[in-house]
């Protein structure tokens, strides 16, 4: 069978040094960060989010299958049953992504950013319908996590709510994609799952897309440099790095690294794009990156394979 050929290929593979798994744990994070500030950038250059989804995705659906047909072919086969749930869970996961990348259109960077690393928590209570114990920590960090949003969005009514609702919809949505990559595709390897998930996303954004008529908003040189910055760094670079990282290290890790990811899209958002947090939406987005770590540290005692974790990340 060709997906028993590439584990075997995978297990005979000499591990590089742990060190260098950290590198590419960190390098993998550094280059997820960088999505949304670059979105956000792109809209502001008049780049409407599905036309920018619709490049961003081609680009990356091509460079992972010339990549997977020169190192590894065998990875284009998978089971029918598997086939299906990866690309249904790709299709789901365009709703997600394009509801976040569409709320960057409303709310800042920063307040979009924060409010998506709500999505540990809203894994682990869908996690919950399927038989993971609930505990008084759960409550913990729900608790932390409303709250947290509440003072993000600002009581005062700043935030756009149309935003905040979007954010929220990719949240659940991106973790309903999630559960069903853990509860039916556990068995599978990573490249095929993700080249198979990348191409059923691609497949749900064309089709919104063409729904609305094939709008084009066409990127300056600047803004295709940017798109292919996001294409091969965001996407494609990131997740290559994230499954080294997970091979290498052999643990879940990389699920605590969720804060840290947040936090650098913050800090690129103030320092490139103006955006400006209050005392109370500060506060906010603390308790929030606190439920995120707490719910992150629970998903490394789920029985959820290492390498789908952060399968969240937009």
């Amino acid at each position: 069978m060709p997906s028993d050929t590439t584990e075997a290929a995978q297990r005979a593979a000499p591990v590089p040094s742990r060190l260098f798994g950290w590198a590419m744990v960190l390098s993998s994070t550094l280059a997820f960060s960088f999505s949304s500030p670059l979105a956000t950038i792109l809209i502001r250059q008049g780049v409407d989010p599905t036309t920018m989804l619709v490049a961003r995705f081609a680009m990356t659906i091509s460079v992972m299958a010339v990549s997977i047909a020169v190192s590894a072919p065998a990875r284009f086969f998978m089971p029918r049953r598997s086939l299906g749930v990866a690309l249904a869970a790709g299709l789901i996961n365009s709703i997600s992504i394009l509801s976040f990348f569409w709320s960057l259109t409303r709310l800042s960077t920063s307040i979009a950013s924060i409010l998506f690393s709500l999505y540990p928590l809203a894994l682990l209570a869908l996690l919950a319908l399927r038989g993971e114990r609930y505990t008084m920590r759960h409550g913990v960090r729900l608790v932390l996590g409303l709250g947290g949003a509440y003072l993000l969005i600002d009581p005062g009514g700043s935030s756009d709510m149309l935003g905040v609702l979007l954010v929220l919809c990719s949240v659940v949505v991106a973790a309903l994609q999630m559960a069903l990559v853990q509860w039916f595709l556990q068995a599978e390897d990573a490249w095929s799952v993700a080249f198979y998930n990348s191409l059923g996303i691609s497949v749900g954004i064309f089709a919104f897309w063409t729904w609305h008529g094939n709008p084009w908003s066409a990127p300056s040189a600047t803004g295709w440099q940017l798109l292919i910055l996001m294409a091969i760094v965001s996407t494609f670079f990131a997740r290559v790095a994230m499954f080294i990282a997970v091979r290498i290290i052999g643990s879940s890790q990389l699920a605590l690294l969720t804060p840290l990811e947040t936090l650098l899209s913050v800090i690129w958002a103030v320092a490139f794009l103006g955006d400006r947090l209050q005392p109370l939406q500060l506060a906010g987005g603390t308790l929030i990156a606190v439920s995120a770590a707490l719910a992150a540290q629970r998903l490394r005692r789920t029985h959820m394979p290492a390498r789908w974790r952060l399968w969240g990340r937009v």
